[in-house]
């Protein structure tokens, strides 16, 4: 049978669609990939930055279990490369002829520069009455 005349030609578009389709498929899968790799490499350095949040949280709340006041100044550490800022207010009120001293650390873990893709910020904080 031969041919008749609109059908010459067709395979070679289907075959340039197919070619696109799988083309931008790939890209897709691509596309995909990376972001399921900076989304996991996010998750471990937030983790990371909550434990130095931790462990600058209890390292205030040491220096200041001696104390009925909050350490001299604000404090600044630095944790496997993370920055980690510990603040203390401390407010007293009287309580039966007793003054009692709130002592509130907060720590806050940064890592980059703020507004950047791989900023990461962690804060917690902890009060104690003394």
């Amino acid at each position: 049978m031969k041919p008749t005349r609109h059908q010459k030609g067709f395979a070679a578009v289907a075959a340039v669609f197919l070619v696109v389709v799988l083309a931008a498929l790939g890209g897709y899968m691509v596309s995909f990939s990376n972001t399921q790799q900076l989304t996991s490499a996010q998750d471990t350095v937030g983790s990371r930055a909550y434990w130095a949040a931790r462990a600058g949280l209890e390292w205030g709340v040491s220096a200041g279990a001696a104390a009925s006041a909050c350490p001299a100044a604000s404090t600044t550490l630095t944790i496997q490369g993370i920055s980690v800022a510990v603040v203390c207010t401390a407010t007293a009120y009287t309580e039966g002829g007793a003054t009692i001293n709130i002592l509130r650390f907060t720590a806050v873990a940064s890592l980059g520069a703020a507004g950047t893709q791989g900023y990461v910020e962690r804060s917690v904080s902890a009060s104690m009455e003394r």
